[in-house]
Order: structure tokens, then sequence, then C-alpha cells
């Protein structure tokens, strides 16, 4: 059977980088059966000879060596990273600090410095643990409308009496 014009574009899609299903979409098939015709046209024999045929050509076109173009125009230099004057010291934190100042650094080096800077500054707050959390509910829990007064002064309590 020769190449229907629904192949031909089926072929045209699925060489452009879509998939079977979208491939099947753009050659015209109904969207509810487009996953169906597309695996049945990728086992098409037809198909398969033509994207075979034109992934020949482009292999074949792209391997032929092109004359490289001049651009007329400025010719952009490529900036070189500014040498960044640390000044030497025994301290850790001192040099990553001017590290992470320094304009001529590099940013990420600059982002790394003030990352390992960041545990010197601001602490790490800890989890609480299971029995913390269950004293801070009961805590928040004995609260509010019905929660136990204070005992008055001057009236004895009980540990008075028991100690």
């Amino acid at each position: 059977m020769a190449l229907t014009d629904k192949k031909r574009r089926f072929v045209d899609a699925l060489l452009s980088g879509a998939t079977n299903r979208e491939a099947a979409i753009a050659a015209g098939y109904s969207e509810k059966t487009a996953s169906q015709a597309g695996s049945k046209l990728a086992k098409d024999e037809d198909v398969l000879t033509e994207v075979g045929r034109r992934l020949k050509l482009k292999q074949a076109t792209s391997s032929e060596v092109k004359p490289g173009r001049k651009v007329k125009g400025e010719e952009v230099a490529e900036e070189e990273p500014a040498e960044v004057a640390l000044t030497h010291t025994d301290d850790p934190r001192v040099f990553l600090t001017e590290l992470m100042n320094a304009n001529g650094a590099d940013m990420r080096m600059r982002l790394e410095a003030a990352k390992t800077l960041m545990p010197y500054a601001h602490g790490k707050v800890a989890d609480q643990g299971k029995k913390e959390q269950k004293a801070e509910a009961a805590k928040e829990a004995g609260k509010g409308k019905y929660s136990q007064g204070k005992p008055p002064p001057g009236k004895p309590s009980l540990s008075m009496v028991k100690g």
C-alpha cells in the first residue's frame, strides 16, 4: 500500500518530535482513537520505511561540513573573572565573610560562603520531643473559661498541711 496523506502527516509530526498519539492527532485522527491509531501507524510498514528514508537523508545532509560564515560586527570578548583580593587570616569565619561580601567573586562562590556561614549567625531551632509536645498540649487544653484558678492568698493549701 502506498503512503497516504494521513500517513505522510503522521511521519512529519513524528519526526518533529511528537509522540505517537500527538502525531496521530496532527495527522487528522480523532482524539478518542488517537492512541490506537498512533500505535497502529507506528508499526505500519509504509510509515517505517518512510521514517527510515527521511532519517538517512537527514544524516547524509548533516554529515556534510558546511563552511563557517563570518558575521560582521564587533567581536565579543569573554570577560575573565577579576581576581578577588582577600586578606590572609586564620579565622575561617572572617575569610568566608570577606568572600561573601567580595564584589569580584563568582556568585556561586559567594552563595556557598553564605550557606556555610549561616549556622554561625543563626542557630537552628530544635524540634520538640513527644513528652514536651504532650505537656505543651496539656497546658493549652487547661487554659480557657473553665480552667482551674489559683488559690486565694493567705488560705492554707493542701501542700502546706502535708508538708
